[in-house]
């Protein structure tokens, strides 16, 4: 029988891929992962957690200005982007520590380096090459720049957690995830910043009622939207830049960010040599076991191009040390996978949207609502929140839970486990609310809209 170093090698060490290491280790596998950044990838380093801690900041100059309609004397505010940044990487060192303390624990080791897969059972990192029985590729993505004249004078989101100041004014070219979230952090730090997308409204992929409600907000609060645009050119202007969109207009800028899409981190791997099967965008195809073509060859998480979001790779790094060497042998749906943009105000979502359930040829009945939040009474801001239920008339099973307010992600994470255990609207209205609160809003819908 032929020996190895290794029973797993992984090369990758974000969510995905230490969670695979960890839960292979405790199998008994010998495992070691390959990671040539910091521990964590991009969620812990350039991702959710920093992007999530600027939200929390950002959020501040709204929270002082309701304080004033609860009777506090506020005084002046400022605000220091040098303090949060270094406070934000003190967090983000910290959490590199524990995954490292994590990893070691579990008896990976944990190897320092470019990988890349020498042969089918071979991962070389400089000059070391290892032997490995498997190897599970967990390499992520990378933000891809928009072909945009003049890019080059412009940053993505992996430069905008490490600027040396706030700019004054920003324009962000995107309309998913990443640009919609900064446009909301760097407005509400006090940035004037424009926001242009070449769609006619934002978050194509969710429900249109929700982006539309979610884009009049951001407005209100100040972001300048520029949809159905696009940047053409971008030129310095000293340490400042001119941006020229598609339909004439030049916004004057200290700071552009590109935020137009990520491609799967598969150019220095080596993989097409080996025959590996590659999407366009460098995608690696995977069965339902995570397998590619080479037989040898997992992949999980950003790499391949599925639903990228951290918890969809730590759920398929268990499956796949499960399916490896365990004996559970799990699988990951990808049925109803709950989702939050942390846009301000917050924007989440599980299930289907109303449009995608027309598609599937369902019969449908929709229940809205729109209202001011108790706490607005006395603040008075002008913050409406938007629920929306789309229900399968035949059936009275809730297919989707949509929702744009506070604290958006909390309320819709519990009500999408009630979906994937076939929550109907029946169940909902039997169930009694808890008062004061937004989420008990979903409990009482009663009316469809005319």
């Amino acid at each position: 029988m032929e020996t190895f170093d290794y029973d797993l090698v992984i090369i990758g060490a974000g969510s995905g891929g230490v969670r695979a290491a960890r839960f292979a280790a405790e199998f008994g596998a010998r495992v070691a992962i390959v990671e040539s950044a910091d521990l964590g990838g991009t969620c812990v380093n350039l991702g959710c957690i920093p992007k999530k801690l600027l939200s929390y900041a950002a959020h501040f100059h709204e929270d002082f200005q309701d304080a004033i309609g609860f009777g506090w004397d506020v005084g002046q505010t400022s605000f220091s982007w040098s303090r949060l940044v270094a406070a934000k990487d003190v967090e983000i060192s910290r959490l590199n520590g524990l995954y490292e303390k994590r990893l070691r624990a579990s008896k990976v080791d944990i190897v320092r380096g470019l990988g890349r897969v020498s042969d089918e059972h071979t991962v070389t990192v400089e000059n070391r090459r290892m032997g490995a029985r498997y190897i599970l590729v967990a390499t992520g993505g990378q933000p891809v720049r928009a072909p945009v004249t003049g890019s080059s004078h412009a940053i993505t989101s992996n430069e905008a957690f490490h600027l040396a100041a706030l700019p004054g004014r920003i324009v962000i070219y995107g309309g998913g995830y990443i640009a919609v979230e900064f446009a909301s952090i760097f407005n509400g730090l006090g940035a004037q910043t424009t926001l242009v997308f070449r769609g006619e409204r934002l978050l194509k992929n969710f429900d249109s009622e929700l982006t539309v409600h979610l884009a009049a907000e951001m407005t209100k609060r100040g972001v300048i939207l520029r949809l159905e645009n696009r940047i053409d050119k971008i030129e310095p202007r000293g340490a400042a830049r001119r941006v020229t969109l598609s339909g004439g207009e030049t916004i004057e800028a200290d700071c552009v960010l590109l935020a137009t899409g990520r491609l799967p981190n598969t150019q220095t791997l080596g993989l097409e040599k080996l025959g590996v099967d590659l999407s366009a965008t460098g995608a690696v195809k995977v069965n339902s076991n995570y397998q590619s073509s080479v037989p040898s060859i997992f992949a999980i998480g950003d790499v391949t191009d599925r639903i990228r979001l951290t918890p969809v790779a730590l759920a398929e790094g268990m499956a796949v040390a499960d399916f490896l060497f365990g004996t559970q042998k799990r699988s990951v749906s990808y049925h109803n996978v709950a989702t939050t943009v942390f846009s301000h105000p917050n924007l989440a979502s599980v299930g289907l949207s109303e449009a995608d359930a027309l598609t599937h040829g369902y019969r449908l009945k929709i229940f809205k609502s729109r209202f001011r939040g108790l706490k607005h009474a006395l603040s008075l801001r002008d913050e409406e929140t938007f629920m929306k239920l789309v229900v399968d008339d035949l059936s009275d099973r809730v297919l989707g839970i949509h929702l744009v307010g506070p604290d958006a992600g909390e309320i819709v994470q519990g009500f999408a486990v009630a979906l994937n255990c076939g929550l109907t609207k029946a169940a909902l209205d039997a169930t009694i609310g808890i008062h004061p609160t937004q989420a008990e809003e979903f409990l009482t819908m009663r009316e469809t809209p005319v």
